[in-house]
């Protein structure tokens, strides 16, 4: 079977320092994964790359079989969640109003506005404007606004960033529902371990490099799998740290 996905040898730079490294993996239809690594580690990066907001990225990216650089129409069956972003409360647009968004480009049709709306529980909410809703209300919003053009396959950037643990868990359960109810594959990016461990069934640990890509359970069950990981997180959060702080001190030098 083709896979939904396939990244072959991708490689990004940011002034010529690697965000990703000859990174490749594929996704199969109805896969669940769950991409984990350090802050600054380029999930964004990978994301921005597979929806074709980056273009010129060394390597390939195959959507559905084809490369996303030369058909930009695959990815109309791709629903994407940004890192959540707080909502001001004065914002004037209402819930199925943001959501009748992720319709542009086609036929706006009103009842999958309101099916989307109300598969996420918010059909009480259609005319509230989205300011006057919490911030996990917001989320299924968005979440609702991926979902209403019916894609294939959710892409979600950290999407619970944020929101506080009782929250999380009503978001987790929901896309568990995406995944098994409506068969949607789904990649996401989470420092949620616990979560990963819980709802993914493959997993990949990036940071710039692909350091590993396989079954869940051969990742989780792997004690020395995940002693190693845990010391990779925290040299590379200390190397994020450093880095840091040696671009605060030759800013300090250069004013």
């Amino acid at each position: 079977m083709q896979p939904i996905i396939k990244v072959l040898k991708l490689s990004y730079y940011y002034d010529s320092i690697p965000s990703l490294d000859d990174i490749s993996f594929t996704v199969d239809k109805g896969d669940f994964l769950g991409i984990i690594g350090p802050n600054g580690a380029g999930k964004t990066t990978l994301f921005q790359c597979m929806l074709g907001i980056i273009n010129d990225f060394r390597g390939e990216i195959n959507l559905f079989g084809s490369d996303i650089r030369q058909n930009k129409k695959t990815l109309q069956r791709v629903g994407y969640v940004p890192q959540k972003k707080s909502v001001e409360q004065t914002f004037p647009a209402t819930v199925k109003e943001i959501v009748s968004l992720g319709m542009i480009g086609k036929k706006i049709n009103k009842e999958a506005i309101y099916n989307a709306i109300k598969f996420v529980e918010l059909d009480a909410y259609t005319d509230k404007r989205i300011g006057e809703l919490s911030e996990g209300q917001q989320q299924r919003v968005i979440i609702a606004k991926a979902l209403v053009k019916d894609p294939d396959l959710l892409i979600l950037d950290e999407p619970t960033t944020g929101i506080d643990s009782a929250t999380q868990e009503r978001f987790y359960d929901l896309l568990k529902k995406l995944n098994k109810d409506k068969r949607i594959t789904i990649v996401w990016s989470s420092h949620d371990m616990n979560a990963v461990e819980r709802l993914a069934n493959k997993v990949a640990c990036i940071d710039r490099k692909l350091f590993f890509h396989g079954e869940s359970g051969d990742f989780f069950g792997n004690d020395e799998r995940m002693k190693s990981y845990v010391e990779f997180e925290m040299q590379s959060h200390m190397n994020l740290h450093f880095r840091r702080t040696e671009d605060g001190d030759n800013n300090l030098e250069k004013s």
